[in-house]
């Protein structure tokens, strides 16, 4: 059945001499594969709309396995992204991240607007460090391991004090902190971020104002708890990381 389907690639992979194989995140379908014959033609109509990145329009023969892309549509190309390497880079972690955690055909519209939202904040901002992990901090849910961010993972105490425990995965209470001594000490302005990371949607944030040395605090966090329980090699993580280092020198 030929459905017309709106959605922003996530990820393309060359097939034989002239096609591709596109992987479209939607709001109504979910993430779903399919291919665009002749897409890798320079002449090809399908050329431009099956890039990374591209919010088109798309009509598509829907099926349990692969399906059929036959005509498509930009609606935003994000070439304010394209033209930035570090823009780029940010979004091709973060279509990369949705990839790898969001299951086939399983339709998650909150995803979807903080997925739009994250993109829309890195076309127009060139700190997109909190952005960046409030849509991961939802997507851990999405796969299913998110941190515990708003009690004690351990007795469920709800009043701060709390650190963050790797091996817990999550807040432990004064009282708990035993169980983990490696546990990190957080300040409740640390707590609180961590819990609007988990609940509060993008489009609901003005100006981010972050202590520089609250920022790396968080990134560290984010970074070792994904090392922990992720579970997938991430190639675009690796280029951030490198980039971050260059930047360093």
């Amino acid at each position: 059945m030929l459905e017309k389907i709106d959605g922003i690639i996530i990820k393309t992979k060359d097939y034989g001499e002239t096609h591709k194989i596109v992987t479209i995140f939607s709001k109504r379908i979910g993430k779903f594969s399919a291919i665009a014959r002749g897409a890798k033609k320079p002449k090809s109509r399908m050329a431009a709309v099956t890039q990374p990145f591209i919010y088109g329009q798309f009509f598509v023969y829907l099926s349990k396995g692969l399906s059929s892309i036959q005509q498509g549509e930009i609606i935003e190309s994000y070439r304010v992204i394209r033209e930035d390497i570090m823009k780029t880079a940010y979004a091709a972690y973060v279509v990369e991240l949705t990839d790898k955690l969001l299951d086939e055909k399983v339709p998650n519209p909150e995803i979807y607007e903080q997925l739009m939202a994250t993109f829309e904040w890195i076309s127009e901002h060139d700190d997109v460090s909190i952005p960046l992990m409030m849509y991961e901090m939802k997507l851990y849910r999405a796969g299913g391991f998110a941190p515990t961010v708003h009690l004690c993972t351990h007795c469920g105490e709800k009043n701060a004090p709390y650190s963050f425990s790797m091996v817990e995965g999550g807040l432990l209470c004064s009282r708990c902190q035993h169980v983990d001594p490696e546990a990190v000490p957080l300040s409740n302005s640390v707590v609180k971020l961590l819990y609007i990371f988990s609940k509060v949607g993008l489009e609901r944030i003005g100006n981010v104002t972050v202590k520089e040395e609250t920022r790396q605090l968080l990134r560290s966090l984010f970074d070792s708890y994904y090392d922990r329980y992720g579970g997938y090699y991430l190639k675009s993580k690796k280029f951030l990381n490198q980039i971050a280092k260059f930047s360093d020198i």
